[in-house]
């Protein structure tokens, strides 16, 4: 019971941090003036880097945060606060803004050839939320069976991201403006209750070692 809370738990906080709602409209944006077929290809190379990325960071988080010294505690309190800061811009609707300038100086450099990689995967989908939601989640998903689930989850979120790019001119005009903003709202929320318990572990930690 203890693991199923925990992979639940796991797959709400990277599916609100990802948000693949949200990424139909920037995804749109970015992909301007493609074919479906076009639109596809883009849609798979960026969902497959976004998911190799979140899955060494997954594997390897901690050694990762060992080489530079830095406590499990310690990146706990700073990923919740990174994690609290962007549900504060979704809920004032300032991180759908900031993507939208990341969108945009893309197209105007005209980086088409490569905005699977940049900014679609890194930093749009596989971004410094999902990464520190990634390795906080998997410091508390240490033995390999709960690791495995984590890697499953982060599966499971980039399919619905992937998913949401194959169905983006559906889904944004589902949504609409009025939709989307509701919607940001809601998991903004969501995403700092979940931020204020990371930090609520993170100074746990600090106080019991």
């Amino acid at each position: 019971m203890a693991l199923y809370d925990t992979i639940l738990n796991a797959l709400v906080t990277l599916m609100v941090t990802i948000d693949p709602p949200g990424l139909a409209p920037l995804f749109l944006a970015l992909t301007q003036g493609m074919n479906r077929k076009e639109r596809g290809q883009v849609a798979l190379r960026a969902s497959l880097t976004a998911f190799i990325v979140l899955t060494v960071f997954a594997i390897a988080g901690a050694q990762i945060l060992a080489l530079f010294g830095i406590t499990l505690g310690a990146f706990r309190i700073a990923g919740g606060l990174l994690l609290f800061w962007i549900a504060f811009e979704m809920i004032f609707e300032k991180r759908q803004d900031r993507k939208e300038k990341s969108a945009a100086v893309a197209i105007t450099k005209d980086h088409i050839r490569n905005i699977a990689a940049f900014p679609l995967a890194i930093p749009l989908i596989a971004g410094p939320g999902a990464i520190s939601a990634t390795i906080l989640l998997a410091g508390t998903m240490a033995t390999p069976a709960s690791r495995i689930a984590l890697i499953g989850v982060i599966l499971v979120c980039i399919a619905s991201a992937y998913l949401v790019f194959f169905v983006a001119e559906r889904v944004d005009r589902f949504l609409g403006e009025t939709g989307r903003s509701i919607l940001t709202r809601l998991l903004g929320v969501i995403l700092a209750a979940l931020a204020v318990q990371f930090v609520a572990d993170g100074i746990k930690t600090f106080i019991t070692t």
